[in-house]
């Protein structure tokens, strides 16, 4: 890594958090990007997170030992075509993209397997663009590399070390079976989420009550629903095949329970729940994905006037930012009466102490 110069195609979200934390633990590599909007290079510049600002795809690239393709999936495949003749001799070339087929098959055609290692960092956020990027945003997420069949061992390691300096994990993965993967643990709960809301709208009734006492349980599970609805459209197109297997197979199992319940299989009833459980509950919740982690915890507290108006005063007087607070109107779950949200998890955990300090009730 050492006297590296790093290059990026875009800086949003995910291309600025990882120049961020490039420079927060190399502050000795330089790093140079191009986008559109040359505003935000400017501030980028001035915060010292690049070192020089790309005119455009050119000659200055032939300066970069690794090249970060951070634009939109369907963009980054277009941008291998214009890169290419100004690649250095043993340069890397990589992507942040969350699908990655699209890019491998272009790969090919092009014949850059032996400088392509394709990444995937398991991280985001419901902003977006550069103003909106940290050096800790990728911290403790996973971040899969998917190499060809002919990319440099060494390019493969220099990988690993660059999401080291962010702080993700990094692991290996073929590229078909990280985008099985992704199907099945992100990009069919997206559906599911969004048809279930969907179902819920369609089926309700003009008093709307479904949507009154839809709380708890039914706002958890489709919390997801609520993403860009552009991203999620371009997300499918781009792993259609893999996402298709999956929602099948979902579909069988779907058919399935309907089939038990028909039947009143009580056994079946109760081995889908416990089951699900017991995988569930094996799962660790220090575990981050593509999916943003959901930090905070409900308050039992009396409805009566000034209460929120004391909890908010009681938390911002320690500097504890509030991503979002409300009431939960349906509380079968044994959640407390206000539902508070935070942005980060040492909010959160600050926020459950100094309210425990008040002798508020509390439950996670």
């Amino acid at each position: 890594m050492a006297d590296s110069v790093i290059g990026f195609i875009g800086l949003g979200l995910i291309g600025g958090s990882i120049a961020k934390g490039i420079k927060r633990s190399r502050p000795d590599v330089k790093i140079l990007a191009y986008m559109r909007t040359r505003s935000r290079l400017e501030i980028a510049v001035k915060e010292g997170i690049i070192d020089g600002i790309l005119e455009g795809v050119g000659e200055q690239l032939r300066e970069c030992d690794i090249i970060f393709l951070c634009t939109p999936v369907e963009y980054n495949a277009r941008y291998l075509r214009d890169i290419r003749p100004y690649l250095k001799e043993n340069a890397i070339v990589t992507d942040v993209g969350s699908t990655k087929a699209d890019i491998h098959r272009a790969v090919e055609e092009l014949q850059m397997e032996g400088c392509f290692v394709g990444g995937h960092p398991m991280a985001g956020s419901e902003k977006t663009g550069y103003e909106n990027a940290t050096d800790h945003l990728l911290e403790n997420a996973y971040y899969i590399l998917t190499p060809t069949p002919r990319s440099r061992p060494r390019d493969v390691e220099t990988m690993r070390e660059i999401a080291r300096l962010t702080g993700a994990l990094p692991i290996v993965l073929d590229y078909e079976k990280h985008d099985r993967i992704v199907a099945a643990i992100s990009h069919l709960p997206h559906i599911i989420a969004s048809s279930l809301v969907n179902l819920v709208r369609d089926s309700d009734d003009p008093e709307e009550y479904m949507k009154r006492l839809a709380a708890g349980g039914f706002k958890d599970i489709t919390r997801i629903a609520s993403s860009s609805p552009e991203m999620w459209e371009q997300i499918c197109m781009t792993n259609t095949a893999p996402i298709c297997g999956m929602l099948k197979a979902y579909i069988a199992s779907l058919q399935q329970i309907l089939e038990n319940l028909k039947q009143q299989d009580s056994h079946a009833v109760y081995e889908l729940f416990d089951q699900s459980r017991i995988y569930r509950n094996s799962i660790s919740d220090m575990t981050k994905g593509s999916v943003p982690p959901d930090y905070s915890f409900t308050v039992d507290i009396v409805d009566e006037p000034g209460s929120i108006s004391t909890l908010s005063v009681i938390l911002s007087a320690r500097g504890i930012n509030i991503k979002n607070i409300g009431i939960n109107h349906n509380r079968e779950q044994g959640e407390g009466a206000l539902r508070i949200t935070f942005y980060e998890e040492s909010a959160m955990n600050a926020a459950w102490e100094q309210l425990k300090k008040y002798n508020y009730e509390l439950i996670r």
